[in-house]
């Protein structure tokens, strides 16, 4: 251990994947987190949030619930503008900043197709 510098936590729901209260998805009672998620050949991008039934709560495997999210860029901010508003508003910038990290690194690096006459 280092002095002096973060402790990372890779739990499920934790925002910014540091080991705090404000970010972590075991102690809050309210978790928001997003990832990337990878299904085959299909990328998703996946909101995570405690489940809304309070039974739920204390199974773990069932405790959280994913949503997905739209790749539209205003699609998707609106759905987490809409989820973080009476939930966790103090989350909400570092919400759609990670969103948007995704998003670019999801991106394929495009081919480009040089001529075979080389303009001279």
């Amino acid at each position: 251990k280092a002095t002096a510098m973060p402790v990372f936590s890779a739990e499920k729901g934790n925002m910014c994947g540091l080991s705090s209260y404000k970010y972590t998805g075991i102690a809050n009672e309210k978790v928001l987190g997003i990832s990337a998620q990878t299904t085959g050949k299909k990328e998703t991008i996946v909101m995570t949030t405690r489940n809304k039934k309070a039974s739920r709560i204390q199974r773990p495997k069932v405790s959280l619930c994913d949503t997905g999210l739209n790749k539209a860029s205003k699609k998707g901010l609106a759905q987490i503008a809409k989820a973080t508003g009476f939930y966790r508003k103090d989350l909400a910038d570092l919400a759609v900043a990670k969103y948007q990290k995704i998003k670019t690194s999801l991106r394929k690096k495009t081919i480009k197709v040089k001529s075979r006459r080389a303009s001279k």
